[in-house]
C-alpha cells in the first residue's frame, strides 16, 4: 500500500521565523522518521507529502495515495487541523483520523463541551470570555481555570490559569485575548487527580486501551499542566499508568472517555482529558483527535509504551482502524 504522509515540520515553520510556542503543536523530523519507519516495517510504501500547501501542489500535479497518515496540525484559524481532512475528503483519499467536522469542533473547547454536557457526559460549567462583559457575567464562582478556547499542546497555560479571585479573571482573560487572539475559555477548577485516556478504534469497536495519571514533580508548575511542563516533561512530569480493574475513578474516567469519543465522532485513535472534582468524581475537560505520536514525547506513545504495546503496534492499529472503516482490506499490513 503506497502511504502519504501530511505532516506540519516544526523546524520549517522555525525557520521561517515563526517563535517556539507558535510552533509547539508541530512535529518534529524524529517523529516524522520514526513514524515512517513503522510504517514500512508493517510492509507499506512511504511518501513524505509535508503540509496542507504541499498536499495542494502534489493533487494539483496528479498524484495520489491508497491511503494518507495524517498528523497536521495546520498553523492558523479554528478549524486549522480540519484543512487537510477537508482537502483529502474533496478528492476520496482515505485517510487516518477524524474528519474536518471532527476536527473542527474538537479543536473549540466551549463547543465540545457543550455537544457532551448535552449528551450527559460530565463536565466543570463553564463560559466563554471575549470582552470585559462576559468575564463579570460568569455566574459561577472561583476558583476558575482559564485557557485559550482553541489551542493544543497547553499553549496559554500557566501555574496562573488557575484564579482565586473573581476579580483577577478579567486581567488573566484579557491577557490571554491579546496574545491568542482568541476567545478564552474559563471553567469551574477541579482539584482532583488529573487523568488522559487512551483510544483505539471509531465507533462501537473504539476501546480506551489505559489511562496515563499525571503526576507533576517538585519542580513542575503546581497544580497545572501547563505549556512548560509538558515541553519539558522528561523533567517535570511522572507519567503514573493506573489501572481501572482495581481503582473504581480510573474506570470511571475510561467509561466517561469513551462515551465522549463516540459521541464526538472520533476515529482511529486520540486521547481524551479528564480532571477530578474534590470528591474525586472524573469529569471530561477536552477531546484531542490528533494526539502527538513522538515515540517518548508523547502521551499517546508514553501510555502505550506502559502498557507493553510497541511504537510499531500502535501504528499498526491505527492504519488497521482506518482500513476497515473504510472498507478497505486490512491484510497487507503485518504486526
Amino acid at each position: 500500500m503506497n502511504v502519504g504522509l501530511t505532516y506540519d515540520l516544526r523546524a520549517e515553520y522555525l525557520a521561517m521565523g515563526y517563535g517556539e510556542e507558535e510552533t509547539a503543536e508541530f512535529d518534529r523530523e524524529e517523529t516524522i522518521g520514526e513514524l515512517e519507519s513503522a510504517i514500512r516495517q508493517l510492509g507499506h510504501h512511504t511518501d513524505r507529502i509535508g503540509n496542507a500547501r504541499r498536499l495542494v501542489e502534489r493533487l494539483a500535479r496528479g498524484e495520489r495515495w491508497d491511503l494518507v497518515f495524517n498528523i497536521a496540525e495546520g498553523l492558523r484559524g479554528a478549524g486549522r487541523e480540519a484543512q487537510v481532512p477537508a482537502i483529502l475528503d474533496l478528492y476520496e483519499i482515505p485517510y487516518t483520523f477524524s474528519d474536518p467536522l471532527v476536527m473542527a469542533l474538537t479543536l473549540h473547547k466551549g463547543i465540545t463541551k457543550r455537544v457532551v454536557r448535552d449528551a450527559g457526559i460530565p463536565t466543570p460549567d463553564f463560559a466563554l470570555v471575549s470582552a470585559a462583559a462576559d468575564a463579570g457575567a460568569v455566574d459561577f464562582e472561583p476558583p476558575y481555570f482559564v485557557k485559550p478556547v482553541a489551542e493544543g499542546t497547553s499553549k496559554g497555560i500557566t501555574a496562573q490559569s488557575i484564579v482565586r479571585e473573581r476579580g483577577a479573571l478579567w486581567p488573566l482573560c484579557a491577557s490571554l485575548l491579546e496574545e491568542f487572539k482568541q476567545p478564552v475559555i474559563v471553567e469551574a477548577f477541579l482539584p482532583g487527580r488529573e487523568f488522559t485516556v487512551g483510544i483505539i478504534g471509531t465507533g462501537e469497536a473504539a476501546e480506551a486501551v489505559g489511562t496515563l495519571e499525571m503526576g507533576l514533580k517538585s519542580s513542575a508548575e503546581n497544580n497545572v499542566y501547563s505549556y512548560v511542563n509538558k515541553e519539558q516533561c522528561e523533567e517535570l512530569v511522572e507519567y503514573i499508568l493506573v489501572r481501572p480493574d482495581c481503582d473504581a475513578h480510573v474506570r470511571e474516567a475510561e467509561s466517561i472517555a469513551l462515551a465522549a469519543w463516540r459521541v464526538l465522532g472520533c476515529r482511529d485513535a486520540g486521547r481524551i482529558d479528564l480532571r477530578c472534582d474534590e470528591r474525586g468524581t472524573p469529569q471530561f475537560i477536552e477531546a484531542n483527535p490528533l494526539a502527538g505520536l513522538h515515540p517518548t514525547h508523547s502521551d499517546l506513545p508514553i501510555l502505550c509504551s506502559k502498557l507493553g504495546i510497541s511504537y510499531v503496534q500502535l501504528i499498526d492499529r491505527i492504519l488497521r482502524s482506518a482500513l476497515r472503516r473504510t472498507g478497505r482490506e486490512v491484510a497487507h499490513s503485518r504486526s
